[in-house]
């Protein structure tokens, strides 16, 4: 699997976080080990411009995901898994700060910026969170990514809830 995760946001992050669980969800969800995906960790100026411009929304956001192959998981067990282009996640520590800090259960940026990651891979593969069959789809897939992911690591602790939107 081939992940870039480039910070141009100025704040120091858990990069290797990022990219260790962008390849535990790639791989949970049968993508081929050749497909290619790009992390990018911006400033809130920055995602705020990409949020105007792409949803025509005001303000920084958390994440966003842009598609490439619009690759999706194998649909059995036994299919092979298409080869590609993934696309871009675009993260925001600002925002992924302060919505740990206001979530039910407080984590860190970092466990923030872990849980946007999941979700923008998920974004990338085609879920979607706009009906509420979708969203309980997607974020109980989430929570089962992030939870396998921090049991392999042996970290311990209640796993951050969902504060996506």
């Amino acid at each position: 699997m081939s992940i870039d995760v480039n910070n141009e946001s100025g704040t120091e992050v858990d990069e290797q976080a990022i990219l260790d669980i962008a390849r535990y969800a790639l791989a949970r969800m049968r993508i081929h080990p050749l497909s290619e995906l790009s992390v990018i960790v911006v400033d809130a100026d920055a995602m705020e411009q990409l949020h105007i411009q792409w949803m025509d929304l005001p303000g920084p956001t958390d994440v966003m995901s842009f598609p490439m192959d619009e690759l999706r998981p194998p649909s059995k067990d036994d299919d092979e898994p298409p080869q590609g282009l993934l696309g871009d996640i675009v993260l925001c520590p600002e925002v992924a700060k302060k919505q740990g800090e206001e979530a039910p259960t407080q984590h860190s940026m970092d466990e923030e910026l872990q849980l946007l990651t999941v979700h923008g891979v998920l974004h990338l593969l085609g879920y979607d969170h706009e009906e509420p069959d979708e969203k309980a789809e997607m974020f109980g897939l989430q929570a089962a990514i992030v939870d396998g992911w921090r049991a392999e690591k042996g970290l311990t602790g209640p796993s951050p809830a969902p504060t996506v939107s």
